[in-house]
């Protein structure tokens, strides 16, 4: 495969980059002269090529509920939105606490073979939070699960939360903590502030997740661990993350899109396409985490993609499932949000969408860096491009995004997996065993 005229991370002048048995074999001018006339050509002109993004938090619904969700339709858009590997979160059905379930997910990943579908393990059986699972047998399956999590519950009890922490330093894995102490979020449907109290929502205090960062920090420190913020939400977990740094405590963090782009101002409609968990919160808590991405503080971006049943949104909103769609958005939130601001150029979104969360979990066949020799995980942006919002022609099962009919910029052209296109304007490519190219 042949890219002409690409920019490599918006940077420089136009050069080619040729792709061979799934590695980047040469970069420069005219690099394909002399080649086959079977190399695939794309013609790249404007557009920029950079690592495969990675995300840390999907939610995939399979197995339990395919009504909202496959490892297919979730594997296709994560490739539309130029996603080469995801982590498939834990709170399936059953929930992926045993080696059977994340052996399933990955192999499931596997045969669709549009991304590298990596399973999460659950933390405690059950997600229940009383009793360690069994993240050693979950870590040397087929899956080979490296990080766990009970997201969508918070690991409250201290005690547990020591033990996982000192079970997965020994393991090498690493623990992603839903941070939400539940005795402060009993009934809570919005951000407490002025907006729900105008609107009569039950609020969740930002000290319910600055709690959990803060006691986590602390046992990460004593544990000798590592630790895992799952969508940060709050200006105070930005100034927590700082904190913990300072002390050299190895402590990462992850925002949303959503919550880089919307705030409770959102709620005024009470439509339930913008329930989410955490909530959205104020525009300054915005302003915080957007500079704490800009800066490092905050150290990627995951989609937290969680597809719903339109009956469980569509209803009243205390009532209502939290979580949004974000895969097939992301790329155009964190370019409207961080790009168009000033706040990142391009070589910024791929440490923040690519290296850094590949970094994160240890994946050495992600985030590389655009150099000859590394894998050929890649995607091509066109950053000059304009595009529409409308859920029922996203790729997901599910159609619950906050940005129907928004007008977003920059958009992913070709995704390509091991040198393999899996998503070229618009449409999936199936693997050739699958009746694809």
């Amino acid at each position: 495969m042949l890219i002409k005229n690409v920019l490599l991370y918006g940077e420089g002048e136009p050069t080619d980059v040729l792709l061979a048995d799934g590695v980047i074999v040469a970069i420069g001018a005219d690099v394909g002269t002399g080649h086959d006339s079977d190399v695939e050509l794309i013609d790249a002109t404007g557009q920029i090529l950079l690592p495969g993004f990675v995300d840390l938090h999907t939610h995939l619904r399979e197995p339990g509920r395919e009504d909202t969700e496959t490892i297919d339709s979730g594997s296709a858009a994560a490739a539309l939105g130029g996603y080469t590997a995801v982590f498939a979160m834990a709170n399936t059905s059953p929930v992926a606490d045993s080696v059977v379930v994340t052996d399933h997910v990955w192999r499931r990943g596997q045969e669709v073979g549009l991304v590298d579908v990596h399973p999460v393990g659950a933390v405690t059986v059950g997600l229940e939070g009383r009793q360690l699972a069994e993240m050693a047998t979950m870590a040397s399956g087929i899956g080979g699960v490296r990080m766990f999590s009970d997201d969508g519950h918070c690991v409250d009890d201290p005690l547990i939360m020591r033990r996982a922490l000192e079970y997965s330093s020994s393991l090498g894995v690493l623990i992603a903590q839903h941070a939400e102490e539940p005795r402060l979020t009993v009934g809570a449907v919005a951000h407490e502030g002025p907006t729900a109290s105008r609107l009569g929502l039950a609020g969740w205090p930002r000290a319910a997740e600055e709690s959990i960062v803060a006691r986590d920090a602390l046992l990460a420190r004593d544990a000798g661990a590592r630790v895992h913020i799952c969508h940060a939400s709050t200006a105070g977990t930005v100034e927590l993350m700082k904190w913990a740094r300072g002390q050299g405590i190895a402590i990462t963090a992850e925002v949303t899109p959503h919550h880089l782009l919307l705030d409770d101002s959102r709620l005024e409609t009470y439509d339930a396409v913008n329930k989410v968990n955490p909530p959205l919160r104020e525009a300054s808590d915005v302003a915080a985490l957007r500079a704490g991405l800009a800066d490092g503080t905050i150290d990627c971006v995951a989609t937290d993609h969680a597809p719903h049943a339109e009956q469980d949104k569509c209803c009243e909103f205390a009532a209502a499932r939290p979580g949004m769609l974000g895969l097939e958005t992301a790329l155009s939130i964190v370019a409207t949000t961080m790009v168009r601001t000033g706040l990142l150029d391009w070589r910024g979104v791929a440490r923040v969408m690519s290296e850094r969360p590949a970094e994160i979990v240890g994946l050495d066949d992600q985030g590389r860096s655009l150099e000859v020799g590394e894998p050929a995980n890649l995607v091509l942006v066109d950053p000059d491009a304009e595009w529409t919002v409308h859920g029922p022609d996203l790729a997901s099962v599910s159609h619950n995004t906050p940005y129907e009919a928004m007008r977003l910029p920059a958009r992913v052209t070709t995704t390509i997996l091991r040198g393999r296109i899996t998503a070229r304007d618009g449409e999936t490519r199936l693997p050739a065993r699958l009746g694809g190219r």
